[in-house]
């Protein structure tokens, strides 16, 4: 597949089965990371939304929802947490971003940035991996969309806000307006 954009994926039932799998080729390590998705579930127990597995980890890096209000960002096996106002009937919006350099972590909510945090400083994540919407930790049971992923961190504003119009054009923290993975390539 090249590109779902305009799409959602559905998970009508929850893991083993049900789970998106897209295969990352990036030439190098990785060293910095931000992603962006939707998503709407009525699940109030732990979730998995999306993680990047390694033969070495198999969560270098994870987002999930600890509780109904309470993402988990982790990276290397270390985690921050941010507790969210709980949503009811509503799709929530999530990124996350993290630099290796500064080890500096930012996370968003519906468009607001939470304060910034340490983690993970000078950790690499092997440039042999995958990345896996809706397994692991829990699984997933509900929509996700707008899934985008770039290998850059959080120094460019305005990465973090949801797009109402065309996701495509969300910017790139790399300058551009390409992210790195865009529902390319899934299996």
């Amino acid at each position: 597949m090249d590109d779902l954009w305009g799409s959602a994926f559905v998970f009508p039932q929850e893991p083993p089965t049900s789970h998106i799998l897209v295969r990352a080729m990036p030439e190098q390590p990785l060293q910095n990371s931000s992603g962006c998705l939707r998503s709407f579930t009525h699940l109030t127990r732990p979730q998995s939304l999306f993680s990047c597995t390694t033969k070495s980890h198999s969560t270098d890096i994870l987002l999930s929802k600890s509780k109904p209000n309470q993402y988990q960002f982790s990276v290397g096996g270390n985690s921050s947490l941010y507790t969210v106002p709980r949503s009811l009937g509503e799709s929530e919006h999530v990124c996350a971003s993290w630099e290796s350099t500064t080890g500096i972590v930012g996370f968003c909510f519906n468009g607001k940035p939470w304060p910034r945090e340490g983690l993970q400083k000078g950790y690499v994540v092997d440039n042999k991996a995958s990345i896996v919407l809706g397994q692991g930790q829990g699984g997933f049971e509900g929509e996700m969309s707008s899934v985008y992923m770039w290998d850059t961190g959080t120094t460019t504003s305005g990465w973090h806000r949801p797009r109402a119009t065309d996701p495509r054009k969300c910017p790139s923290l790399a300058g551009g307006t390409s992210p790195m993975r865009s529902w390319a390539r899934c299996t």
